[in-house]
């Protein structure tokens, strides 16, 4: 046995050694070693241990090891084969009604996936960056390509969705999926910390910080959170996020987590998907603008970062690495693209300046109505775009692209619907049978809150509390947790209403939920 896990750490070496060779850090870390190497600190009679004391000094041992965290993440993280036909075929089904949809709407306005923008609307767009919310555009026909419903209404068919009928026993829950999910004893075991109510950082969120409990907590954790910046070892720094970071660490640790520090590479590469924009007229453009018009800058938490989202959105739909990186890790298509193929030299030189893509857009992600919320709360972290948008791209190529994908994944959407369908009935039976006796799905009424990961629902200060839990623990798990908890928590208004409507109007404002005491609450029930 030992044999055999000795031989599966041998083999896992050699495959990391050959892959780390094509990561961008690689030709920066190697030149870094040799330098290294050749200085008075590395003696060659004992050059193993004194080698490794310097890269320590220098930095490059965490360097290293944060190397090998993520490196190891996205293999764990890798996308299965769909087992269940049914799944991949509503997934190609529901790719093409997307490529249907916006290769129509084309048709309908005249216009074409994407064009060389001419010399003055380059500098006009130029002039306007910075304040992107006084460019003009004529919007008024476009619309967003599908919006959550229309997604929702996909993976209910898919699940065998059948109405409520007087002759027939309905069958309208994803139960019968052969697909494997935890139960809430199960969740407490990863949940651990919250479970046996450790002190967490957002339990007294609502006691104000003259309170001894609340302050000596918050000030512990500055302390302790200060020295883990410090070290900055992202298995270290994940621990730290379950309890919670205060507001004024956030910022750096989640950058250093998942690997999203900006260096001159990432301003060099962000500059060139600017150029990428400067210089190139996307279809995908227009509905970019006209979604950051429906949701973000109606949104009064949210409306004052307008200039900074459209910058972030344009330079993600030219960004191909989103594509690549989802690809090697699993992440499929995202959304689905439409082909750049074709098209003549008009085609062959917009390729040329986006880099050489054969999809439109290059990311491979077209937005659909609400896509800007998942970047909105970082606003609240960066004011730089450029580490505003590294910091938005890693959630999403780590996490938001499950939400709007169908796939078998445990983090995906269809498995986290599943979740909390039999979450709902094994925990809260009699809420389950008032949605059942008044023919409402259970999933219609949380399925917006679970696709925007609660952005846009929750208070900014408790969403960025529940996104600490969801990279503290890897896992978005806990998104049909707090879904079940907060239909808990208003379930005696929810019985006094019989219709879909009111129950969204009961659900509607969650502006003063506190999400870490209620989902303490719904773990340590009994």
């Amino acid at each position: 046995m030992e044999d055999l896990k000795d031989d599966a750490i041998h083999h896992t070496a050699l495959k990391l050694t050959e892959e780390i060779k094509n990561l961008s850090i690689y030709k920066s870390f190697y030149s870094d070693i040799q330098k290294l190497v050749s200085s008075p600190n590395v003696k060659k009679e004992d050059f193993k241990q004194t080698l490794q004391q310097a890269m320590k000094d220098k930095g490059l041992d965490t360097k290293l090891r944060n190397t090998i965290f993520h490196w190891v993440r996205t293999q764990s993280k890798q996308n299965r084969l769909d087992p269940l036909t049914s799944l991949s075929k509503a997934s190609a089904q529901w790719e093409k009604r997307i490529h249907k949809s916006l290769n129509s709407m084309c048709s309908d306005l005249e216009t074409s996936l994407a064009k060389i923008r001419t010399q003055s609307e380059q500098e006009e767009l130029a002039e306007k960056w910075n304040e992107l919310s006084t460019y003009n555009l004529d919007l008024s026909k476009y619309r967003p390509v599908y919006a959550p419903k229309d997604f929702l209404e996909v993976l209910l068919t898919m699940s065998g969705y059948i109405p409520f009928t007087k002759e027939d026993e309905p069958k309208w829950e994803f139960a019968h999926l052969p697909l494997q999910v935890k139960t809430l004893d199960q969740l407490r075991k990863v949940y651990v910390e919250w479970a046996t109510g450790e002190p967490l950082l957002g339990v007294n969120a609502s006691m104000p910080s003259t309170v001894p409990g609340f302050a000596t907590l918050e000030a512990e954790r500055i302390g302790l959170g200060e020295r883990v910046a410090a070290l900055g070892y992202a298995p270290v720094i994940q621990e730290y996020l379950k309890k919670g970071s205060p507001q004024c660490l956030r910022a750096r640790l989640w950058s250093q987590v998942l690997g999203a520090d900006v260096k001159s590479q990432q301003v060099g590469y962000f500059n060139q998907l600017k150029k990428s924009v400067l210089e190139v007229d996307l279809m995908i453009d227009k509905l970019i603008f006209k979604d950051v018009q429906l949701t973000a800058s109606n949104d009064d938490q949210y409306f004052v970062f307008e200039d900074l989202l459209y910058q972030v959105m344009l330079c993600f739909s030219r960004d191909g690495e989103v594509a690549s990186r989802l690809r090697a890790g699993g992440g499929g298509a995202a959304g689905g693209a439409a082909s750049a193929r074709g098209g003549g030299a008009l085609a062959v030189s917009v390729r040329g300046r986006l880099g050489d893509a054969t999809a439109f857009p290059p990311s491979a992600v077209i937005p659909f109505h609400g896509f800007t919320m998942y970047a909105t709360p970082f606003c609240y972290l960066y004011d730089d775009p450029i580490e505003l948008y590294f910091m938005f791209r890693a959630f999403y190529i780590r996490y938001w692209h499950r939400l709007h994908n169908i796939s078998t994944h445990p983090q995906g959407i269809v498995s986290l619907c599943l979740l909390y369908e039999r979450l709902l009935e094994a925990n809260e039976p009699l809420l389950w049978i008032h949605f059942r006796n008044i023919n409402i799905n259970p999933i219609r009424v949380v399925f917006k809150w679970l696709m925007r990961a609660f952005s846009g629902h929750l208070a900014p200060d408790q969403l960025l509390l529940l996104w600490d839990a969801i990279l503290g623990y890897d896992c978005l798990e806990i998104l049909p947790l707090l879904a079940l908890a907060i239909l808990s928590f208003r379930k005696e208004n929810i019985f006094q209403v019989n219709t879909l409507q009111n129950v969204d109007a009961v659900l509607a404002d969650l502006s003063t939920i506190s999400v870490i005491p209620l989902l303490q609450l719904a773990l340590m029930k009994s």
